[in-house]
């Protein structure tokens, strides 16, 4: 026999969406926390990938006389490490909105010191580049007054190492206000806000070191490295917590 069902018990069934897919700020946290996470982790990639290839180039003592034989890996690597600045800004823009509801200075904070970083890591690119036409002007001139180019060769290579450096710094110094600011709201776990800021400050410290001499700032930028990679992850597997999320739509 078949039971007749309530009138409520239908117009509840039929009109209720499930919670996931009725509530806009649960989309978006997926959404946004998606974006950036992979964000994070193309950056340290195109970043990372590019500045080998051209270290691969550039490293050696006769650095000028090999570009022309291997300029495409030195194109291809200053491609990737311009790559990484459209990849910084759009970190920077997609975190704004998360992070004004909890602290909108620190949302300007970070986009403006993401903006340094980047012009600053362009000009050292672009630095590098002037290296091609140089490598064909030292090869083309007479050994007696080649000089000039392998001195301003190394100079480009000088003033892509001085922007890096107070780029980092730039950006060291507004992901501990980033961190900071995810410590307070609760958009990440409490052990990686610290991790965080603890990572970035030790960053700050090696890029000072190197501007003054010491080069001890690869061995301290594994730590921000280093949670970047597992920020990147975290955020795509499980993304910023929910209740602190809801108060930023």
């Amino acid at each position: 026999m078949a039971i007749p069902l309530q009138p409520e018990l239908l117009a509840s069934s039929a009109g209720t969406p499930s919670a996931s897919a009725a509530d806009p700020s649960e989309r978006s946290r997926k959404l946004v926390s998606r974006v950036l996470g992979a964000l994070f982790l193309l950056g340290f990639l195109t970043y990372g990938v590019g500045f080998g290839l051209v270290t691969s180039v550039v490293g050696a003592p006769d650095f000028l006389a090999r570009i022309p034989a291997r300029q495409t890996t030195l194109l291809l690597g200053a491609f990737l490490m311009l790559l990484n600045s459209i990849v910084d800004v759009g970190k920077g823009v997609l975190f704004f909105p998360v992070l004004e509801r909890h602290g909108k200075r620190t949302a300007l904070l970070y986009l403006v010191t993401m903006i340094v970083e980047v012009l600053l890591l362009d000009i050292g690119v672009l630095s590098l580049l002037m290296l091609v036409p140089l490598s064909h002007e030292g090869v083309g001139a007479a050994q007696a007054h080649g000089g000039w180019a392998s001195a301003l060769g190394a100079l480009a290579i000088q003033s892509n190492a001085l922007a890096y450096q107070i780029g980092e710094m730039s950006l060291g110094l507004g992901c501990v206000f980033l961190c900071l600011r995810l410590l307070r709201s609760g958009l990440i776990p409490r052990f990686m806000a610290i991790w965080g800021v603890v990572g970035y400050a030790i960053l700050v410290e090696g890029t000072i070191a190197e501007l003054f001499g010491s080069h001890i700032g690869l061995a301290l930028s594994i730590p921000g490295g280093l949670f970047e990679v597992a920020l990147g992850v975290w955020l795509l597997i499980k993304g910023f917590e929910p209740d602190a999320y809801r108060h930023c739509v």
